[in-house]
């Protein structure tokens, strides 16, 4: 069976144009689950990434313990620190001319399985807590790989490690 999917994502040089519903030349090819207003921008924690080669080498999925590249998760950004405690629900990424606000945590799909190379790889990933999150973008702009953002706090109400952990806490047992 062929499913449509857009998770493949690659490394872009340069600045990229950031509209209202995502990054330029980026696409969604489930609009009604993954895009969208307050789905326009999947940011993932590269810290992550040694956490999922681990998952693969042990489920022999790794034959040669490749380095997964940055967009392997499906994000079409990789960020330096910014971890799902530390980023609440309505906290606000500043870059250089682009505002981007936190909205949500990603919530795994059975196409992440595939993409992973083993069952369940969603399911592992919501309960390890290490899903990223998508933004809305307050102010377009636009965002280059190597630039700095600055976290203004929002409320504080909810960080993104706890909206994962009660949506998922039913599949922990």
């Amino acid at each position: 069976r062929s499913v449509l999917s857009a998770i493949g994502k690659r490394a872009v040089a340069g600045a990229v144009s950031v509209g209202r519903l995502g990054l330029e030349g980026d696409e969604q090819a489930d609009p009604s689950v993954h895009g969208g207003l307050a789905k326009a921008v999947y940011a993932y924690p590269a810290a992550h990434y040694a956490f999922w080669q681990a998952q693969r080498r042990e489920r022999g999925v790794s034959l040669f313990d490749e380095t997964l590249p940055p967009g392997f998760m499906g994000e079409n950004l990789t960020v330096e620190g910014l971890l799902e405690n530390e980023v609440f629900v309505g906290d606000r990424l500043h870059f250089p001319d682009c505002v981007l606000r936190v909205a949500a945590p990603r919530e795994p799909c059975y196409k992440f399985d595939a993409v992973m190379g083993f069952a369940r790889a969603g399911r592992t990933m919501a309960l390890a807590g290490n899903c990223g999150y998508y933004l809305a973008v307050e102010q377009p702009g636009t965002i280059a790989a190597g630039q700095e953002a600055w976290l203004q706090p929002g409320q504080r109400a909810l960080s993104i490690a706890q909206a994962i952990a009660g949506k998922w806490a039913k599949h922990a047992r």
